[in-house]
C-alpha cells in the first residue's frame, strides 16, 4: 500500500478545508480510515503546507505524529481474537498510540495531534492530582506511595514554560494524591493548590491547602464529626458555590500507611464558608476520582473496586464510572452506570469543554462521549492513573513517565486555571 502517495492525495483533497472546519476533518480522517485495510493503522504524515509541518520540523527527535488505530466495532462484538489483538495492542512502552472506536474522535485529537515523552524518572514521580499554579506556570503531581516511610510521596513540579522538573515536600503534607486549584470563595486571593492529603499513622488524612510560593499549609477538614476519614482520595471545588467536594477511600490502609477504616467509601460536600460537612453518596467499594460536566448539573464519581492493591484484582467488583444528577448545587440524585471499562480501573477523571469524559485507566486514557460511548483511547503501556489538561493539550501520568499529547480538545477547568 503507497501511504505517501495516500496521504498526498488526502491532503490535496482535504487539506485546506480540514485547517478550518472541524466537521471536515472527520470526514476527511473518515475517508482515509476507509483506506486502511480493517484493524490496520495509518499514520498521519507531515505535508507541505499542511497544519502538519510545523509540528513535525519543531524536535524531530521528540515529536511523534499520532498513529490511529480504527476499531471495526462489529467484528470486535463477535470475534474473540480480535478482541484480544485490540486489548494488547501497543507499540511498546516508551510510545503511545491511539484508538478510534467512533469518526468523533478524530475532530477530539485534531488535524495536528502528536505526542512526546517529556520526563522519564527512575521512580514512580508520575501518578496523581496535576494541579495548575498560575504564579508558578508549574504542573504540580502526587507521586507514588514506595513502600517506605523514609521515602514518602513527594510533590513533583513541571514548569510548564520549558518541561523542567523539581520535587518538594510540604511540611504539614504527609501524602498527597488528588488535588485541584482553588479559590477561597467570597475572597479575591489568588488560587491556590489543594490537595487530598490520606495522612499516615500520625497525620490525620484531610483537604490541605498549599501555597507553593510560601511554601505553607493549611488543612480545611480532617474529620466527619469527629470520625477520621480513611484516605481522601479527589476533589473538585463548584466553581459557581465555591464548595469542596471529595471522595475517600481505603488505598491509605490497604497499602499499610493507613489505621484501619472506620467510616464508609464515601462522597461529601464541604463548605469552606461556613464549615458545613455533608455525605451526599455512598455505596462504593472504592470511591477514587470525581469531575464535574461543564455546566455543573452532572458529577461523575469512579469505584476502583476491581483493584485493591495487595488483595489482588477481582473484576467482578466495580471498574465503574457513575453519573448523577447534581440538584440545587448541593446533593446528588439518580445514580447511574456512565461507563464501565474494558481494561483495569478508571481512576482520575476530567471533562473537556464539549462534556466528553476522560480517565485515566489500565490501559492508558479512554474517552466517552456525555451519553456514555466509547469514542477512542490513547493507548500507553502500563495505564495512567491520572493526567491534566493544559494549553498545548494534555500531560499523561503513567507513573515513571510523563507524555504531552497535543490534541484539538480543551479541558473544563482551562478557563479558569490558564485563561485559556
Amino acid at each position: 500500500m503507497d501511504w505517501e502517495g495516500l496521504s498526498n492525495a488526502f491532503y490535496s483533497q482535504f487539506g485546506p478545508i480540514a485547517s478550518a472546519v472541524s466537521d471536515t476533518v472527520d470526514k476527511a480522517l473518515s475517508q482515509l480510515a476507509q483506506w486502511t485495510a480493517e484493524g490496520s493503522s495509518f499514520r498521519l504524515q507531515p505535508h507541505n503546507g499542511s497544519p502538519f509541518t510545523g509540528i513535525a520540523q519543531t524536535t524531530p527527535s521528540q515529536v511523534k505524529m499520532a498513529s490511529v488505530t480504527t476499531v471495526d466495532l462489529l467484528r470486535l462484538a463477535t470475534s474473540l481474537p480480535y478482541a484480544g489483538q485490540i486489548s494488547s495492542f501497543n507499540a511498546g512502552m516508551a510510545n503511545l498510540t491511539f484508538q478510534l472506536f467512533d469518526s468523533s474522535f478524530a475532530s477530539i485529537l485534531g488535524p495536528n495531534a502528536s505526542w512526546r515523552m517529556i520526563a522519564n524518572e527512575s521512580y514512580q514521580a508520575f501518578h496523581e492530582a496535576g494541579v495548575y499554579h498560575q504564579d508558578t506556570k508549574s504542573l504540580y503531581i502526587a507521586s507514588n506511595w514506595a513502600n517506605d516511610f523514609s521515602n514518602p510521596i513527594n510533590v513533583s513540579i513541571l514548569n510548564l514554560e520549558d518541561y523542567s522538573l523539581s520535587s518538594e515536600r510540604y511540611e504539614g503534607l504527609a501524602s498527597p494524591n488528588g488535588g485541584t486549584t482553588y479559590v477561597p470563595p467570597g475572597t479575591t486571593e489568588k488560587p491556590q493548590l489543594i490537595f487530598c492529603d490520606e495522612g499516615d499513622f500520625e497525620v490525620a488524612s484531610a483537604l490541605t491547602i498549599v501555597d507553593p510560593v510560601a511554601k505553607t499549609t493549611k488543612q480545611v477538614v480532617n474529620n466527619f464529626f469527629g470520625r477520621n476519614f480513611s484516605s481522601l482520595n479527589d476533589v473538585r471545588q463548584h466553581y459557581e458555590t465555591g464548595d469542596l467536594w471529595f471522595t475517600d477511600a481505603q488505598y491509605g490502609y490497604l497499602q499499610s500507611f493507613r489505621p484501619s477504616p472506620g467510616i464508609p467509601n464515601q462522597i461529601y460536600r464541604f463548605e469552606p464558608t461556613t464549615g458545613n460537612l455533608q455525605a451526599v453518596a455512598d455505596g462504593f467499594v472504592q470511591s477514587n476520582g470525581l469531575e464535574f460536566s461543564p455546566d455543573f448539573k452532572t458529577l461523575y464519581v469512579s469505584d476502583t473496586g476491581a483493584q485493591l492493591v495487595e488483595l489482588g484484582q477481582n473484576f467482578t467488583r466495580p471498574a465503574t464510572i457513575y453519573a448523577f444528577d447534581v440538584v440545587d448545587q448541593k446533593y446528588l440524585q439518580n445514580r447511574r452506570i456512565f461507563a464501565y471499562v474494558d481494561s483495569g480501573v478508571p481512576d482520575g477523571i476530567h471533562v473537556d469543554t464539549n462534556g466528553n469524559v476522560f480517565s485515566g485507566c489500565g490501559d492508558g486514557v479512554q474517552v466517552w462521549n456525555p451519553e456514555g460511548r466509547l469514542l477512542g483511547k490513547i493507548r500507553v503501556e502500563k495505564g495512567s492513573a491520572n493526567f491534566a489538561f493544559v494549553p498545548e493539550g494534555m500531560i499523561i501520568f503513567n507513573e515513571y513517565r510523563l507524555f504531552l499529547v497535543t490534541m484539538a480538545a480543551r479541558g473544563r477547568e482551562l478557563a479558569r486555571d490558564f485563561g485559556a
